[in-house]
């Protein structure tokens, strides 16, 4: 017979530990609205910025320019130092009503409950499956987050010559940290009739000798083990097949709002986000919502001040509730299972 999950209560749970969820836990902690705990998936807290390794970021934020490792240390250290608890490679399998959450640790599950809970899961890149694209499963299609993983977390090199798709600051961000590390894309192709990120910094890809094809989409891609070419349609209608050993596939986010859309949150239909009102709060009210996971795809700068702003009104809300017996700074309470 095995044992039943662990149970615990805290006073703000924030789900996410990018610049949206650390930068509100470092502020709910400072304002003592009692124990914060930062619960993410992956096995290191600091959201997309850890694999990054480019500038510029966290100018406005801490008055510096750092690297994207250096950012998220830097979000982990202020949440820490606050009185924050994070704790990683913890997943949450539901998000449930009365502030609770059923959570998967490496102990083993554990039922959460919270005065408040901070979604902050951000946002994630449109998969190959979701833009139709067909053809065989080569080794070589990934997406952004993907190859800076690969890049600046594993030192492995995917691909010597991608086809870039997208043109959104990542894609251009994309181009910039292929050429760093020795990689040559093909060509950097782009549905619409022209580049997504604004002039003149859509120029770099043609400035770096990079040939882009506007009005142009993936059909499918061919390999056996490894991607040896890509289809492509032309706006012209016309189709031919180029040489590439990787395809990597940038932008058309998505908010990452799984837990918002197999629970019980009310969704915006226009961007499948959580709905939230002004203050970030959600259709239940235990339940506040930080960051790109409210659909808007902007910086790591943007998530860190939404997250903030979240946190007031999080701590404003929680000010206005009757003190209940759990003390400011203490560690998460065990509870006992419930009959």
């Amino acid at each position: 017979m095995t044992d039943g999950p662990r149970h615990l209560s805290c006073d703000v749970a924030v789900i996410g530990a990018g610049p949206a969820g650390l930068s509100a836990a470092t502020a709910l902690a400072r304002a003592g609205v009692g124990t914060v705990l930062v619960l993410d998936r992956e096995g290191e807290a600091g959201g997309v910025p850890r694999h990054c390794g480019h500038p510029p970021f966290g100018l406005r934020e801490f008055g510096r320019v750092l690297t994207g490792p250096s950012y998220a240390a830097r979000l982990r250290d202020e949440a820490r130092s606050a009185g924050a608890d994070l704790r990683t490679s913890h997943s949450i399998v539901a998000l449930l009503p009365d502030g609770r959450l059923d959570v998967m640790s490496p102990a083993g599950r554990i039922d959460l409950r919270a005065r408040r809970i901070v979604l902050a899961t951000g946002m994630r890149e449109s998969s190959r499956a979701a833009r139709a694209v067909g053809g065989t499963r080569p080794l070589g299609v990934i997406n952004t987050g993907a190859l800076q993983a690969y890049l600046h977390l594993e030192g492995l090199v995917p691909f010597r010559r991608p086809l870039i798709v997208g043109t959104e600051w990542v894609g251009l961000s994309a181009v910039s940290t292929c050429l760093r590390h020795g990689i040559r894309p093909v060509a950097v192709v782009e549905a619409g009739r022209r580049a997504s990120a604004p002039w003149p910094f859509s120029l770099f890809p043609r400035l770096a000798g990079i040939p882009v094809h506007f009005g142009t989409v993936v059909q499918s891609i061919a390999g056996r083990e490894r991607v040896e070419g890509a289809t492509l349609r032309h706006a012209d209608g016309t189709v031919r097949t180029l040489a590439c050993d990787g395809v990597l596939f940038t932008g058309a986010f998505v908010p990452e709002a799984t837990l918002a859309r197999t629970g019980h949150l009310r969704l915006d239909p226009a961007t499948g986000a959580p709905a939230r009102d002004a203050a970030g709060r959600s259709s239940d009210p235990c339940v506040y919502v930080a960051g790109n996971v409210s659909g808007a795809a902007r910086s790591a700068g943007w998530s860190f001040r939404d997250g903030r702003a979240v946190a007031a009104a999080v701590a404003a809300d929680l000010r206005a509730l009757p003190r209940q017996a759990q003390a400011a700074g203490d560690r998460p309470r065990e509870r006992e299972a419930q009959p």
